[in-house]
């Protein structure tokens, strides 16, 4: 039986691979929506700009439904891989893919009927309110286009093939920038132009993710109803809070779009283009989020704790020396940002403030990232709810109000920066708590080998110190040479 792919060798280099490969994806993706900032921004309606931040926030909401399903995916798929269970693999994707499909048509309709009403609560009014509610009508309803590709994309990333993953973002990222300049100047579409681009380019990412979930690792088992219903409970044990946790993220930014607001368009079309630049410049951030969720799920999967507990260490690494080094790039190049989306009094004023001050909080957001990741792949999704819903309200409506009320604009975005660092550094305490408590109870055993083995088992924390790992090279091998001895073992056996 084929063990899974992240069981042995370096984890910082599987971390690194996967999140590089996704992050090419994504932040194309990422980049194809920039470039719909910028192009709308040259049609010369503050409005139109001002829309797409209000129309984002409740795209922001319908996606994460979707995110949440393809959670589910990651993390239920990734550890049936690494029990070497490649049937029951196959199963949960051709179920999960059904249950996305249809649980994102149940959403998109009704977000659909109630776009007027959704987008007036986030304060959108006049010309701004009917350009919001026209771009959404026409790119909801490929909601389950969507859930369709980023399932099939996180089956591809449970197996290790964060490449074919990529490709299907490149493809509609590509798509995405062709038709996008045809639409809104050659055809003279405008604002409606880039809706109808972006739901073409959702058709092209599940076509290449599906033809590599089907042809390249035949993981699409035939959809049987009976097995269906018995996996919905497995499967909406870890979707159900997945889905209330990402839900919980856009809920928060529906609120602090809110309050910025009541201070004007202005501020409104900075906090978008603020909205925009984020993915892009940490777009690495987000996919390694979703690039560590099967790293720790095989592993723990395969009974290997230790590697878990260093997947977590080696990507809060990871995270904090990438966010430093993008937000002083960032902080370098403001003057630029600003002039590129001719952004000027109050909207160039909180593009300025967020460049300068909060882009290094970004680290704690990845910490939250990581930290969610192990919840859904240890078996503590309802843990992972707790966090992101914690942070969307007391981490969030407090600290935005009194940041409001005492400094404007620049003191809602400030609060929500606030809450990320107080949220993050709860849940890695969190998680710490749980890689502890599931950490192996010592065996007593009369093999001196074995008992060598599992007395390697330290913990892995930001904050222990021993001289079995002084450094990365020896804690890599150590788990490596471990597994192996395990291997061997179990095959004499057998």
């Amino acid at each position: 039986m084929q063990r899974g792919k992240f069981v042995s060798g370096n984890i910082f280099r599987h971390i690194v691979v996967m999140s590089s490969t996704n992050a090419i994806g994504l932040t194309a993706l990422f980049l194809v929506d920039l470039a719909d900032l910028f192009f709308i921004s040259l049609l010369g309606e503050a409005e139109l700009a001002a829309a797409v931040g209000y129309a984002g926030t409740i795209a922001f909401f319908t996606t994460s439904i979707s995110i949440g399903l393809s959670i589910s995916m990651s993390a239920l798929v990734a550890r049936a891989i690494g029990q070497q269970n490649r049937d029951k693999a196959r199963r949960l994707v051709i179920n999960i893919l059904v249950t996305g499909f249809i649980i994102s048509a149940i959403f998109a309709a009704l977000a659909w009927t109630f776009t007027p009403e959704l987008v007036a609560i986030i304060g959108a009014k006049g010309a701004t309110h009917t350009f919001a509610v026209d771009y959404l009508r026409i790119l909801l309803p490929s909601l389950p286009i969507l859930a369709v590709a980023m399932g099939a994309g996180a089956a591809l990333r449970s197996v290790g093939d964060a490449k074919r993953a990529m490709y299907s973002t490149l493809a509609g990222g590509a798509v995405n920038a062709i038709l996008d300049p045809i639409f809104i100047f050659g055809f003279d579409w405008g604002l409606h132009g880039a809706a109808i681009a972006s739901v073409i380019s959702r058709f092209a990412v599940a076509w290449v993710a599906l033809y590599g979930v089907m042809h390249i690792h035949q993981l699409l088992g035939r959809f049987n109803y009976r097995l269906w219903i018995s996996d919905q409970k497995e499967i909406f044990n870890v979707a159900v809070p997945a889905m209330v946790t990402n839900v919980a993220t856009p809920i928060g930014n529906a609120y602090v779009t809110m309050m910025i607001a009541s201070f004007g368009d202005g501020y409104v079309a900075g906090w978008a283009i603020v909205g925009r630049l984020l993915p892009v410049t940490f777009g690495m951030i987000f996919a390694m989020s979703g690039a560590v969720g099967p790293i720790i799920g095989q592993n723990f999967g395969a009974n290997l704790h230790d590697r878990v507990n260093l997947s977590m260490k080696r990507a809060v690494q990871f995270t904090c020396g990438y966010v430093a080094i993008m937000a002083l790039i960032i902080y370098l190049l403001q003057a630029q940002i600003i002039q590129l989306f001719s952004a000027q009094g109050d909207a160039a004023e909180l593009i300025s403030f967020y460049c300068t001050w909060l882009c290094i909080s970004f680290i704690f957001n990845g910490i939250l990232f990581i930290a969610n990741a192990a919840f859904n792949n240890l078996g503590y999704p309802t843990t992972s709810t707790v966090m992101n819903i914690g942070k969307a309200t007391i981490g969030t409506i407090p600290l935005v109000y009194l940041g409001g009320e005492w400094f404007g604009a620049i003191g809602v975005i400030a609060g929500q920066a606030v809450g990320s660092i107080l949220f993050g550094i709860i849940a890695w305490i969190w998680a710490q708590r749980i890689l502890n408590r599931l950490q192996p109870m010592p065996v007593i055993t009369h093999d001196k080998e074995e008992e060598k083995t599992l007395n390697s088992a330290l913990p892995l924390t930001p904050f222990c110190s021993s001289r079995a790992y002084m450094c990365a090279d020896s804690e890599e091998s150590m788990l490596e040479e471990d597994y192996q001895k395990n291997e061997t073992r179990q095959s004499n056996k057998r």
